[in-house]
């Protein structure tokens, strides 16, 4: 037989509350505490929970009482849920444990908020897990902010290297870039200067970066010829082992300073580089598959060129050619190749400002652009 219902008045008596307008058969078995407060904001109510943590003694005594404190709360959720009628919730720390507490107001049978209900959830193992995240991304960044720092010191200095002046923009689309150049002496006569640019970006992308710089500076010694460097350098690269999706681009080029010939070679680098004077204007073109583990053998062409004072080479990454504007169109080697004939002087910030006018303002990808210019 079903026991009815009786329904019980409250009126100004508050003392009511848990017995005519609350279920506290399902509060007494909820895990949660919950606990009753009147308008003087006394805890009216307790579930079994709650009394089991905090002691029985805790109904009758002020509710600020519960959360060990002396005085009220500088946010009393329960107070404004009984003057707005609005559900807020807070968090708060009680006996060292997390507690997300969530306040609605509770009103009698003529529709008038007599006082709030308040529910606590024991929520510390979100938060520790939380500071524990975030105490790991604060020494991740740490850990990053320094590979930037060592990223960007590897790089060539700024100035003149006997007769070449080099200057360039380095910018990561992360905190680390997946592009990388060099200058470096290959012996007396002759200098090496590459452009990379490794599929993706970040992390992985910067650590193949590493890697290219540490083989090319040991392929210099070994291997004068572009073509036969680039070859070998496709050799240490498929020693790795790594994934078919992990590949880079590069353009290499040895000047010889008593002859003026500069000799290129390219592996897959589709932004090829500029050479330009105050007369004319030539793209370095030539052909030459990506360093991939998609071939087990492959051969590099070179050419050659004669650079007289004055002369220029700009070398860049895809991050410059494969912006965006809001048309969807790229920014193009086209779009380098106008800023080039247009404004010939200071053509690094050129370049980078049409780049961010064309974008936006928007970096999808690392991007690199280096000025190497004939002195002397």
């Amino acid at each position: 037989m079903i026991e009815e219902k009786k329904e019980i008045d409250v009126s100004e008596d508050l003392s009511y509350i848990p017995y005519g307008l609350l279920n506290y058969r399902v509060l007494e078995g909820m895990a949660d505490w919950v606990r009753v407060i009147d308008k003087n904001g006394k805890v009216i109510f307790a579930n079994a929970a709650m009394k089991d943590a905090l002691g029985e003694d805790i109904v009758g005594s002020d509710c600020y009482k519960v959360h060990c404190r002396n005085q009220k709360c500088g946010f009393c959720i329960t107070s404004r849920s009984i003057e707005t009628g609005e559900t807020v919730q807070k968090e708060e720390i009680i006996q060292g444990q997390y507690y997300s507490v969530k306040s609605s107001p509770v009103k009698n049978q003529n529709g008038e908020i007599a006082g709030a209900v308040e529910v606590f959830r024991n929520v510390t193992r979100e938060r520790k897990l939380e500071l524990e995240l975030i105490e790991r991304n604060k020494k991740m960044s740490r850990d990053l902010h320094f590979a930037r720092r060592i990223q960007e010191r590897v790089l060539p200095k700024r100035g003149i290297v006997e007769n070449l002046r080099i200057d360039y923009v380095y910018q990561a689309s992360e905190m680390l870039s997946g592009d990388m150049f060099d200058l470096f002496y290959i012996d007396e006569a002759n200098i090496g200067i590459y452009i990379c640019d490794v599929a993706g970006h970040g992390i992985a992308a910067s650590m193949m970066t590493m890697f290219i710089k540490q083989a090319m500076r040991s392929i210099k010694d070994e291997v004068l010829s572009p073509a036969l460097a680039l070859e070998e350098l496709h050799k240490r690269f498929s020693i790795l082992e790594l994934e078919a999706d992990k590949y880079f681009t590069i353009f290499y080029g040895v000047y010889n300073k008593v002859t003026h010939r500069f000799t290129y070679s390219n592996a897959g680098h589709n932004c090829y580089p500029i050479k330009f004077n105050s007369e004319e204007i030539e793209p370095l073109k030539i052909k030459g598959y990506p360093i991939t583990l998609l071939f087990e053998k492959v051969e590099y062409k070179e050419k050659e060129i004669k650079l007289n004072l004055g002369d220029k080479i700009l070398l860049y990454t895809d991050g410059i050619t494969e912006a965006r504007d809001h048309n969807d169109k790229q920014f193009g080697i086209e779009g380098v190749l106008e800023t080039v004939q247009k404004n010939p002087d200071n053509i690094l910030k050129e370049v980078e400002d049409k780049f961010i006018i064309h974008s936006w303002g928007e970096q999808d990808d690392d991007y690199a652009l280096v000025l190497v210019e004939v002195v002397d």
